[in-house]
């Protein structure tokens, strides 16, 4: 399979940037080429396949214009702007300063074939891997996902979560567990109508980082896809994850940042 970076880049571009992003979502509308997209617990989220060349002046007005779109509903608490670091999208980081949002860690845009992920990886002694579906499992594996990121335990992940799995649309959940205590955790994300899944939300409690449990949550995710006729795994990855996919022959094809706006 080709692991060319401007050949999955395309692949990105074509088949990610669509309404494969918001299978979650309550509602998307249209700005121009942006897809405003309103999900669960009060959360926005923009992104869109491309600017269309648009000059400085055009993007600044559409931040404004969907800035204010999302102000106005009152039960949105905060949006995320998503961006991508080959798009040409002049003066877009000012407009987003300029109208609150602030930017985050960038994060790898990593791709390649599901097949070098899917191998038999045995869990460290004392892990069992399994997937969930519960509404129990559910606000447990998100709970600690919240303290693996080093945020306050929320309720609007989970409730999310749930909302997905009663659409039934292919998210598959998985944890790691140690004497019955959660200790990581993943999403895989089947990609309707292409030959790709993303592999999400990867968390690990600080005190199990570094022995493989990560690794092998990959790896079940990873032979499900291809059970699924997946054949191509996306992540948007940190630092801790990013080596451990390009070991296994995902390439980085982009980058993003989020740009979070908070009322």
């Amino acid at each position: 399979m080709d692991t060319d970076p401007a050949a999955l880049l395309r692949v990105y571009d074509d088949q990610l940037r669509t309404d494969a992003e918001t299978p979650g979502a309550v509602s998307v509308e249209r700005l121009g080429p942006l897809r405003l997209a309103t999900f669960p617990g009060g959360r926005g989220f923009i992104s869109y396949r491309d600017l269309g060349g648009a000059d400085a002046a055009t993007v600044r007005g559409w931040v404004g214009k969907a800035l204010a779109h999302f102000a106005s509903r009152p039960e949105v608490v905060d949006v995320e702007w998503k961006t991508r670091g080959h798009d040409v999208a002049p003066g877009l980081h000012d407009a987003l300063v300029e109208h609150g949002f602030v930017a985050g860690e960038p994060e790898s845009v990593m791709m390649g074939p599901a097949a070098g992920l899917a191998g038999e990886v045995e869990p460290p002694e004392g892990i069992t891997l399994r997937r969930v579906t519960d509404e129990a499992d559910v606000r447990a594996m998100s709970a600690m996902a919240d303290e693996a990121f080093g945020d306050p335990v929320s309720t609007r992940r989970a409730d999310d979560l749930l909302f997905r799995l009663s659409r039934d649309d292919g998210m598959e959940l998985w944890v790691a567990e140690a004497d019955g205590v959660m200790v990581s955790s993943g999403r895989l994300e089947p990609v309707a109508g292409t030959d790709v899944a993303g592999v999400w939300g990867g968390a690990t409690l600080p005190a199990w980082r570094g022995r493989g449990i990560y690794r092998a949550l990959t790896a079940v995710r990873a032979r499900s896809a291809l059970r699924l006729g997946k054949s191509i795994l996306h992540s948007d990855s940190t630092e801790y994850s990013r080596p451990i996919l390009e070991r296994s022959g995902l390439v980085k094809v982009t980058t993003t940042t989020p740009y979070e706006w908070t009322r």
